[in-house]
């Protein structure tokens, strides 16, 4: 049997926990931090929960459009929680999921750096959206 795209993300970053066969969807735990590496269609697809906390969402969406210029990561909203996620092809080989995984992680220290420091400074500080934006 050919093994999935997250089998093949494992060995190449050299994760020490078994992967099970056939695996379409784990949690990878990584710098104490989950990562869920998830197959849909033809796509490799890693995502972080970043924060629940929905009013850290303006600031964070102000941050966006910059990174997007960036990293290929990309900002989301679903369930209740802010997550960060990241897509290659599925046949991706290992030296593209080396660089997938390596980006990905990169883009998600900077993006929880940000949450903890909204955290320290609290709500009421900060610009207001409105100024943050970058408008097309």
């Amino acid at each position: 049997m050919a093994r999935t795209a997250i089998e093949r993300l494992a060995e190449a970053i050299g994760y020490p926990d078994r992967i099970p066969d056939g695996a379409l969807a784990v949690t990878l735990r990584v710098d104490d931090a989950e990562v869920l590496a998830s197959v849909t269609g033809d796509r490799l697809v890693l995502s972080q929960r970043l924060t629940d906390d929905a009013g850290k969402l303006p600031t964070l969406a102000g941050y966006a459009a910059g990174r997007m210029l960036r990293e290929e990561a990309v900002l989301t909203y679903g369930d209740g929680a802010a997550f960060l996620w990241q897509d290659a092809s599925a046949d991706a080989g290992g030296q593209e999921l080396v660089r997938l995984f390596e980006s990905f992680m990169d883009s998600c220290d900077w993006w929880r750096d940000r949450v903890a420091e909204r955290r320290d400074e609290g709500a009421a500080a900060g610009m207001p959206l409105a100024e943050m934006m970058i408008r097309p």
